[in-house]
């Protein structure tokens, strides 16, 4: 009795999405085409950290070398970037990472990532919120400073910040209004802001091109502490202590200080995946979604790139200013009037992240509670098509945080939801690819935007003859017998992920904490060992043949590596920051097992004995839950509608 009991529990916290296949029946508005996306994602990513980021990573990690931190960040971030790109083919939904993770690992999943999510964005958003307040306050004098800190101050150290931010939350206000309005009017103003930032952006690397000094990235520290003549110099300026100049020349702090350089400007290209929230508004989203991701993600590089390149020519590295090194860069080499520039680059910068961070909350929101996780009433939407109250409610959230703390401290709960979303996707999109299904010409044709080509609807003829008996044996699994993904094949490749998963955490803790003890190397070369094993095997199953109109290459090698990546990176976070998840997700599985466990849509579909498949291709139902999720069938000539308006 108990463990019918038990077994019941499980399978209620993993049920999977049944995902409706029908395009046409989104309740919002598809109104976005790719440029939008493009300029949404770069909004999002390329954020104020390009006016700051540089400056602090080049003076303390990296020197002139940051170029290769922020290659090696923008390497791993399309890892990530490529997995979502992968789902956002698949299936035109809102939700992002919530939703691919309900598809595919279950229920319970999908909440623990949707929950967190909405963390991550409402402390985005609040926080950018206030660094635009500060930033506009530092430009005219730190009047509401001063004004805040004579009228409304607040006793409460460690709690609650200083004096309230009434302009941050007038801002929110405004933002939450304008989303409110209409998903067409906000990307309209995301791609003015998008363009005069990236205006900027180009005039900062050409003038490093025009007033830089190449002998920048080739400097001797014993000249400088010698106090030689060197025209580079600005003698000025007291001598820098011998810690701060390494070993000179282009990696002063050799690679260890690259590498690490690497992992904070990881987050500097975090933001890019507010695009795969935008499924249900987006014409021809199988196609636009992927490129928009790609496209943002280079667009950042290059950004990044050219800026960190200009700065550290312009000026010695060790020389930087780490809160605002674009002003101090441009006052040494005698183009002060360029700062104006650089102020009104980075409030518009400011402008973008802040859509950027509250553009995808309301339909993570939306998304939670018309599955039945969070309450029903947040799925309401307006006549123009827009998540009205989901919106209202985010931007209540945010304006509170801004209104009442200092987010110093909560900042880093933005990288747990964020990394754990890239972790479960890339994870997915492993499964995913392996499971077994039965293509069909129309599911083809919906993905790949081309005409049935009657080769490829005899290979799905071909898919639906006997394969082979499918036994359990080290022959099978590491050379399988069958062309297309079997049960078999399909429940190595689960177990093969899951026990991947367990060992890249371990290998992530024992990797922070035990430095290079003995102990340590052994077991961690014994991890690596034993996960390469189980990516072979991975490797040697047979993978779905579908079509997409992206996918990601070198299965299963990219997926793994995203992997260790994200969840290294996660056990970097200090121990009060995983309290604070803890405290969070508390709260969240309150609400799930009160509320979403009893309400959630698959549930009431599960114990519906007179449901029926929406979808159906020539009288047939067709499958549901992964199945669907994975053929995805539409209406071809709906597509076309759409690209063509």
């Amino acid at each position: 009795m108990i463990l019918a009991t038990l077994k019941d529990i499980g399978k209620q916290l993993l049920r999977v999405k049944v995902v409706d296949c029908n395009t046409e029946d989104s309740r919002l508005s598809r109104c976005l085409n790719t440029f939008d996306l493009v300029a949404l994602g770069v909004g999002s990513t390329l954020g104020a950290g390009v006016y700051i980021l540089a400056g602090a990573v080049a003076r303390d990690s990296s020197g002139p070398a940051i170029v290769l931190s922020f290659l090696i960040a923008a390497l791993a971030s399309v890892l990530a970037g490529l997995c979502y790109a992968e789902f956002g083919a698949r299936v035109p939904k809102t939700g992002s990472a919530y939703l691919y993770s309900y598809v595919t690992v279950g229920e319970l999943w999908a909440f623990i990532t949707g929950w967190n999510l909405i963390l991550s964005y409402v402390i985005g958003t609040s926080s950018v919120a206030r660094a635009w307040s500060a930033t506009f306050d530092e430009l005219i004098g730190r009047q509401i400073e001063a004004f805040c800190r004579q009228y409304m101050t607040m006793n409460a150290p460690g709690i609650l910040a200083e004096f309230p931010d009434i302009f941050a939350v007038f801002i929110i206000i405004t933002l939450t209004g304008l989303l409110a309005f209409g998903v067409k009017e906000s990307a309209l103003v995301n791609k003015v802001f998008t363009c005069i930032n990236v205006l900027v952006l180009l005039f900062v690397i050409v003038s490093g091109l025009v007033k830089g000094d190449v002998k920048n990235w080739s400097l001797n520290p014993d000249e400088i502490l010698n106090a030689t003549s060197n025209s580079s110099l600005n003698m000025s300026q007291p001598l820098p202590p011998k810690e701060s100049l390494g070993e000179g020349g282009f990696m002063p702090f050799g690679w260890s200080g690259v590498l690490s350089g690497a992992a904070t400007c990881f987050y500097a290209f975090v933001g890019f995946d507010c695009i795969a929230t935008t499924g249900e508004e987006v014409k021809n989203p199988q196609r636009a979604i992927p490129i928009g991701i790609v496209a943002s993600l280079l667009i950042c590089f290059v950004a990044y790139f050219g800026v960190s390149a200009a700065l550290t020519v312009m000026m010695p590295y060790y020389m930087l200013d780490k809160n605002s090194p674009l002003p101090v860069a441009f006052k040494y080499v005698g183009w002060e009037g360029a700062t104006y520039a650089v102020a009104i680059g980075s409030l518009c910068a400011l402008s973008t992240s802040l859509l950027g961070s509250m553009f995808p909350l309301p339909r993570i929101i939306f998304a939670m509670a018309r599955d039945g996780l969070l309450f029903s009433f947040l799925a309401r939407v307006s006549e123009r098509k827009t998540p009205t109250i989901s919106t209202f409610v985010a931007g209540l959230l945010s304006a509170i945080m801004a209104f009442l703390f200092d987010l110093k401290d909560l900042v880093d709960l933005m990288s747990i939801g964020t990394l754990l979303a890239y972790t479960l996707v890339a994870a997915c999109v492993l499964v995913l690819r392996y499971q077994p299904e039965q293509p069909s010409a129309v599911y083809e044709m919906a993905n790949t935007q081309d005409e049935p080509e009657t080769e490829s609807f005899n290979e799905g003829k071909m898919d639906m003859l006997p394969q082979p008996d499918d036994h359990f044996t080290i022959k099978n699994l590491l050379s399988p017998s069958n062309t297309e993904p079997s049960p078999l094949s399909g429940f190595a490749v689960n177990i093969c992920t899951s026990i991947i998963g367990v060992l890249v955490c371990v290998f992530s803790i024992v990797a922070v904490h035990g430095g290079l003890a003995v102990w340590s190397l052994f077991v961690l070369t014994m991890i690596l060992v034993v996960c390469m094993i189980l990516t072979f095997i991975v490797w040697r199953q047979p993978q779905s043949k579908t079509k997409l109109a992206f996918k990601v290459p070198l299965l299963p090698f990219l997926p793994v590596v995203s992997l260790f990546i994200n969840v290294y990176l996660m056990m970097q976070l200090d121990r009060g920051t995983w309290m604070r998840f803890a405290i969070w997700m508390v709260f969240g599985f309150l609400i799930y097992f009160s509320y979403g466990i009893r309400n959630s849509a698959e549930a009431v579909l599960t114990t519906s004995n007179s449901y029926t498949p929406d979808c159906t291709i020539n009288g047939e139902p067709m499958a549901t839950e992964k199945d669907a999720f994975l053929h995805n069938s539409q209406n071809p000539d709906a597509e076309d509608d759409d690209e063509e308006s």
